[in-house]
């Protein structure tokens, strides 16, 4: 072992470095490029990048489809950025908030038949720093000396793959009692995955047993509905009435996962609600982002579960998916629980499109 970074804790520097425009080196074998966040580019290292090659912007096959881009790479397309494009023609491209006041960008020059191993680890290094699915690579040769030169955080796209798609251990951090209004009787504790991500919760409701299905609830973080009241949502009024539940049955755990607008975050849930407003349904505002339906990895709340020594749900849900990933990841659910409620006005129309897009059982 050296004291230098794994791959793992290099994959969090470069989130941060995607995050704030910062580029860094993705390797591939023999190839490399240079990889930086559509949405935090800026007009000096656009120059920069330019004279270093020919730099090619990668989007998902979600967002292509709504640009009318063919997805030669299948889940993704790489486009030529032409050489008199500036920020506002990138920006543009991987934001959609203005297609409707100029819904055509082409001619586009694709980029085909060569290996696109890099742009995809790029795309969802991207995703996993919250930010758009939209990142400007430039190939690039000595990529190691490159970013070793320049201070850049290199990484092998190999290691982007392991390091996001592989389950984590999830340790405890924290416990505390929190009495609450809709649960007295409740333990707060935190858990925190070896990836330097983001801590998630446990709320306790009691004291469950471990030999029996415990009440349980898999609550993804939602700022607007939890801790603004919205009203466009549901989510407020199901987190409360579960802690009711769980607090009448005497027992449960509700896990609260930091997995914001269906693990987009919040920033480009904001984005989602605005091409709400313009007409499209969550599904859709999230596709035409470039992200799929559901972004979020409920193998977190499994590793919790198994932590806390639970290994059988009754799964408060209206969401028959939670089950199956539940049953996939070694939790057995026993029974569902529905709970139906925070139905308004304001998201009568968002519960449809839940119901008649995502499955849930509404």
């Amino acid at each position: 072992m050296t004291l230098g970074p794994t791959p793992v804790e290099r994959l969090n520097r470069a989130r941060a470095d995607l995050r704030m425009g910062v580029p860094v080196v993705l390797r591939a074998g023999t190839d490399g490029a240079l990889v930086v966040a559509a949405e935090a580019l800026d007009a000096g290292r656009l120059t920069l990048l330019r004279g270093l090659g020919q730099p090619v912007l990668a989007l998902t096959e979600r967002r292509a489809t709504t640009l009318k881009l063919a997805a030669y790479d299948g889940d993704l397309v790489r486009v030529q950025v032409p050489p008199d494009a500036g920020l506002d023609w990138i920006g543009a491209m991987a934001d959609p908030a203005h297609d409707l006041d100029h819904p055509l960008k082409g001619p586009f020059r694709a980029v085909r038949g060569d290996d696109a191993a890099i742009a995809r680890a790029a795309i969802s290094l991207a995703k996993s720093a919250h930010l758009l699915p939209a990142v400007l690579l430039v190939p690039i040769e000595g990529a190691a000396t490159l970013a070793l030169t320049e201070g850049l955080t290199l990484i092998e796209t190999p290691a982007v793959a392991e390091a996001l798609w592989a389950a984590h251990p999830m340790a405890p951090v924290a416990a505390a009692l929190v009495p609450m209004a809709a649960a007295q009787a409740g333990r707060l504790h935190v858990f925190r995955p070896d990836t330097g991500g983001e801590d998630h919760y446990a709320i306790e409701i009691g004291t469950p047993t471990r030999d029996v299905p415990v009440l349980a609830r898999l609550h993804s973080a939602c700022f607007t509905g939890d801790v603004l009241g919205s009203l466009k949502c549901d989510c407020g009024a199901q987190l409360d009435a579960a802690l009711r539940q769980m607090n009448a049955e005497g027992a449960g755990v509700l896990l609260y996962l930091n997995q914001e607008g269906r693990g987009i975050g919040l920033a480009n849930k904001m984005r989602a609600y605005s091409l709400q407003d313009q007409g499209f349904d969550t599904v859709e505002a999230n596709h035409r982002l470039g992200f799929e339906d559901d972004e979020r990895d409920f193998r977190i709340a499994a590793e919790i579960l198994k932590r806390m020594g639970f290994s059988a749900v009754r799964l408060l849900t209206n969401n028959p998916a939670k089950i199956a990933m539940m049953e996939a990841t070694g939790i057995r659910v026993t029974d569902r629980v529905p709970l139906k409620v925070g139905r308004t006005r304001q998201n009568a129309a968002y519960l449809a499109t839940k119901a008649a897009k995502s499955g849930h059982l509404l």
